[in-house]
């Protein structure tokens, strides 16, 4: 799907647009974690609050000119939207946003603060995909796929180039999933580079797709999805996410919503870190006593979305 040469080449492609993330060593901490050489990537504080922000901007910025002329059209759980919102407005272009129906009000204004034409409708994301999908069919806007397109799995995969660099001692990552495009992006870097550091995915008990899909062996569709976290709602991911996360990704482990709210909250309590809940999954994951990492490991938990 895509190559280390391609992750490389949206990071100098995107650099000017997209602000270096810090980390974060949580210290003195009330309730603490078993790993004392945990490290926070703070994402969370990337332009319009998530990694998204990377994929969007690398997939318009390599876009030949004709094909923005009818404009960006997408749909979106939020984090996705508002990056293709702030991406449009950098790039002068207009954007229209499918939503589904459980997406965050706050996220619907900055959608509009942004510039963006927002449509609310479906009940999870598949529903408001296809929505965008005709949109984009009638209109001859861009489709700026969420997860699937391989310049937005790229551009999340400079993620990856950064974290190696500010964490040179890295031993395992613990990633969310939502459709796949962030660890499928951020598991290539890495593991082109570092062949030892452990990946691990994070998903929804009510959402699990990749998991799903790795015991199936193949890729499955989700015959429902429960979870209330859209940000990771996706009933199926992409055939060839698939196959990178079967090839890159040690485990993928499950947790429920109430686990990432306790684990968001956690991260305000202790650190002062805002993350919504997806950004808060690795953090839950690291709570769930389901991981046998040993306790001298650098460790390092994607907050990969603001709250």
């Amino acid at each position: 799907m895509i190559t280390l040469q391609d992750i490389e080449a949206a990071r100098n492609r995107i650099a000017p647009l997209i602000r270096r993330t810090p980390v974060l060593y949580p210290t003195g901490l009330k309730e603490a974690l078993p790993w004392e050489r945990l490290v926070l990537k703070l994402e969370c504080l990337q332009v319009t609050g998530s990694f998204k922000a990377r994929g969007a901007m690398n997939r318009v910025l390599a876009s030949k000119p004709e094909e923005l002329r009818a404009g960006l059209v997408t749909a979106s759980g939020g984090n996705h939207g508002l990056a293709v919102a702030r991406t449009a407005y950098v790039t002068g272009v207009p954007a229209t946003i499918f939503l589904p129906i459980n997406v965050s009000p706050p996220k619907v204004e900055k959608l509009k603060e942004w510039g963006a034409s927002v449509e609310i409708g479906g009940a999870n994301f598949d529903e408001a995909n296809q929505k965008a999908l005709a949109f984009a069919d009638q209109s001859g806007a861009l489709y700026v796929h969420p997860y699937a397109d391989p310049f937005v799995v790229a551009g999340q995969g400079t993620l990856g180039l950064d974290i190696l660099e500010d964490v040179p001692d890295l031993d395992v990552i613990l990633v969310a999933i939502g459709g796949g495009g962030l660890i499928g992006g951020l598991a290539t870097a890495i593991k082109n580079l570092r062949p030892s550091v452990r990946v691990i995915g994070v998903e929804p008990e009510g959402a699990p797709t990749l998991h799903a899909s790795l015991a199936a062996g193949h890729v499955v569709t989700l015959r429902e999805i429960t979870t209330t976290v859209a940000t990771m709602a996706a009933r199926r991911t992409d055939e060839r996410l698939f196959e990178i996360v079967r090839r890159h990704v040690s485990e993928v482990v499950l947790i429920s919503d109430e686990a990432m709210k306790e684990a968001a909250r956690w991260l305000w309590f202790e650190t002062g870190v805002s993350a919504d809940l997806s950004g808060a999954a690795a953090i839950a994951a690291l709570r769930s006593g389901q991981l046998d990492i040993p306790s001298n490991a650098r460790v390092c938990a994607l907050i990969c979305g603001a709250g």
